[in-house]
């Protein structure tokens, strides 16, 4: 009994969730904002839509100086955790403008790497994962270290193997080679 009380909740609260997210209900301190992304969007890729977006010129800078800009533009389907320009200005220990270096190109792949998984994984399907795994759910990275979600209310938090977390804040933002999720720090693979 215990156990289908456990699972009903859990579907009751994705099913709402997904919903949430689906109508693009925005509310203050919320997970599910509404994408700054229009629909006619979803015809453009992970990179046009980073490239057109003001919150993620860093990421577009990532990506470009890790050669991993013409793969988000034409390959997929891929889930990428994009952090957004405050996100990278976080980052503590050493400076974008140190990881944009081309000398540190190895470090900056690995980071970016470390924020897109293979696969279309929107929230509803993270919240599902979580269900299934008992409030938690693992995602391998294309980096190939692990990415741990949980829940802290209603945001789907995002922990790293150093206890570092990013929390979704802008939800399914939905292209033709994936989706993105806006998250408000840099989740780390290793020390930087």
């Amino acid at each position: 009994m215990k156990y289908l009380t456990k699972v009903l909740s859990c579907v009751l609260f994705s099913s709402f969730i997904s919903l949430t997210a689906q109508e693009g209900v925005s509310k203050s301190n919320s997970t599910y904002k509404k994408s700054e992304y229009k629909k006619s969007e979803v015809k453009k890729s992970i990179v046009n839509s980073t490239a057109t977006s003001k919150n993620h010129q860093t990421l577009l800078a990532v990506m470009k100086a890790t050669d991993l800009e013409d793969l988000l533009d034409h390959a997929g389907p891929f889930t990428v955790f994009a952090p957004s320009d405050l996100a990278f200005q976080k980052i503590s220990g050493k400076s974008v403008e140190y990881l944009l270096d081309p000398e540190n190109r190895k470090e900056l792949k690995d980071l970016l790497t470390y924020h897109i998984v293979a696969g279309h994984i929107t929230a509803s399907k993270i919240l599902k994962a979580m269900c299934r795994g008992e409030g938690k759910a693992t995602f391998t990275t294309v980096q190939g270290d692990i990415i741990t979600a949980t829940m802290k209310g209603v945001d789907i938090i995002l922990n790293d193997s150093f206890g570092n977390t990013a929390t979704i804040v802008v939800a399914d933002s939905k292209q033709r080679n994936g989706v993105i999720h806006e998250i408000d720090n840099v989740i780390l693979p290793g020390k930087i």
